[in-house]
């Protein structure tokens, strides 16, 4: 779909949750007020940092109106903080910018775009690029183009795949698609984004900007993204336990449509347990693949389950690495990125 330029400057709410990241809200911030084609407001909440994040956050304030600043008292933890900040939103669009990450130049007028021509979309997203220290340069913006997605084809495509296909600092919100859905689950402090997400689209459809980079990730050791393998079972329940929203009959789709897709994110889950699995025997993790195997059994309604299973434990007990595997692994992994950087699923 080609994009259509704004024809008004539409407000945008930057909700900036900060937990003793005062060295990094200075740049955050700028990036959120530097955007060209809107207006922005940018609602800083401190959940009650021990480093100078109060002092930083009401320096920005004193400076530019646009900044408002909550303190909290006592740590409330990122769930809480994120609903705060989100409660406070006052413009037509909202996007939620953790402090140590970045808004690429442009990408808020680009998303606006897409949902002011299309009413239906609820959340757009795009492609986010990491980085450790600085950024990497802005490229000059080449051919850009909008996917649009009937929200449950979304759910589907998640599903079917059993992925988290956002990071999360790349989404803009529409503000009444973002009250209606409500607060982020508390219970789901470690895969809350992709709940909300699945909650967003069986209410709303989904958008996304292929080409430009439209949020920078910060890539460090706090990073809850920065798991090895070991942590692989852990991380594939805590999925698992986000697509269990499907069972909820106030998501607003059908009972079978969310029994269906349930049925395909178990399918999807056993088998990247599988194939993860195979992956830490090959490495000589066999504690791991243990951990992945009981997920597996885990699953006792996916067909094939058992034979999944007993596959695994016999690599497991064989105990023997294949470096041909580990490089055909590589590969594999590496057109997967591609085509998740260009069209933004996997």
């Amino acid at each position: 779909m080609r994009p259509r330029p704004l024809i008004d400057r539409p407000g945008v709410s930057v909700v900036v949750p900060c937990y003793n990241y005062g060295r990094y809200l200075p740049d955050a911030v700028h990036s959120a007020l530097s955007q060209d084609g809107v207006d922005v407001e940018v609602i800083i909440v401190d959940d009650a940092s021990t480093d100078d994040t109060a002092a930083v956050a009401h320096r920005l304030a004193s400076a530019d109106a646009r900044i408002s600043v909550v303190i909290h008292e006592d740590n409330q933890g990122h769930i809480s903080t994120y609903n705060d900040g989100l409660s406070r939103a006052a413009q037509r669009y909202v996007t939620l910018l953790s402090a140590d990450d970045l808004i690429a130049p442009g990408a808020l007028a680009r998303a606006a775009a897409l949902m002011e021509a299309n009413p239906r979309v609820g959340m757009v997203y795009g492609l986010p690029r990491d980085f450790t220290d600085q950024p990497p340069p802005v490229a000059a913006e080449g051919r850009s183009t909008w996917t649009v997605w009937q929200g449950k084809q979304w759910i589907s495509l998640a599903c079917t795949r059993g992925h988290n296909f956002i990071l999360s600092p790349e989404v803009v919100m529409r503000t009444e698609a973002m009250v209606g859905i409500g607060a982020y689950n508390k219970a789901l402090p470690h895969s809350g984004d992709l709940e909300y997400w699945l909650r967003a689209a069986a209410a709303w459809d989904v958008g996304r900007i292929n080409g430009p980079v439209q949020a920078y990730y910060r890539v460090h050791g706090a990073n809850m993204h920065q798991t090895e393998y070991a942590a692989a079972a852990v991380d594939l329940r805590h999925r698992l336990d986000a697509f269990r929203v499907l069972e909820d009959p106030r998501l607003g789709v059908s009972a079978e449509f969310r029994a269906r897709q349930l049925r395909r994110v178990e399918r999807a889950l056993s088998k990247e347990a599988s194939t993860l699995g195979f992956r830490e025997v090959a490495d000589g993790g066999s504690l791991a693949a243990v951990e992945l195997r009981k997920f597996i059994e885990g699953l006792q309604q996916v067909p094939g389950n058992v034979h999944r299973a007993n596959t695994l434990q016999a690599a497991i007990v064989r105990g023997r690495r294949d470096p041909h595997t580990a490089y055909a692994r590589k590969q594999l992994d590496r057109l997967r990125w591609r085509i998740w950087s260009m069209t933004g699923i996997s």
